[in-house]
């Protein structure tokens, strides 16, 4: 399943967003899957050196901090409660466990998940992936008539 955009000339041009998802998590480009998507660890490349696609405007700010946030707490509340019903462990190895558990999870999956985000804004056309300048909707300005 893709998304379909429509252009003005008609032409329709399909993005499956699960495929980019995909190359994102794995550090590929979303566009081709070949170039690599990280420059430095949190840092993507401006353009695919395979395919030549704009990479620059991916704005995923803070959404994948919060995506790592997520999983990475489920995975240590499951295994914290788990340890305490089925095992006896002394609160020092609670205290050196699941911090260091924390750290590590977090890390290593802050680069997939940034991947992953930057993947689906490139396949839904976000933030100026589509052709298009990046910039709000004017709204228009409210009239003297409808403020009595």
């Amino acid at each position: 399943m893709g998304v379909q955009i429509h252009s003005a000339d008609g032409h329709i041009e399909e993005r499956d967003w699960r495929q980019a998802v995909a190359r994102g998590l794995t550090g590929r480009c979303p566009h081709c899957g070949q170039g690599r998507l990280f420059r430095a660890f949190l840092k993507p490349v401006d353009a695919c050196e395979v395919c030549g696609e704009d990479l620059h405007h991916q704005r995923a700010d803070d959404l994948p901090p919060y995506i790592v946030i997520t999983i990475v707490g489920h995975i240590i509340v499951g295994g914290l409660l788990l340890a305490e019903k089925f095992g006896d462990w002394p609160m020092w190895l609670h205290m050196t466990v699941w911090p260091l558990l924390t750290v590590l999870l977090s890390v290593a999956l802050m680069q997939p998940v940034k991947g992953g985000v930057v993947g689906l804004q490139w396949a839904v056309r976000m933030h100026g992936f589509g052709g298009e300048p990046d910039r709000p909707e004017r709204q228009p300005l409210p009239s003297s008539e409808s403020r009595s």
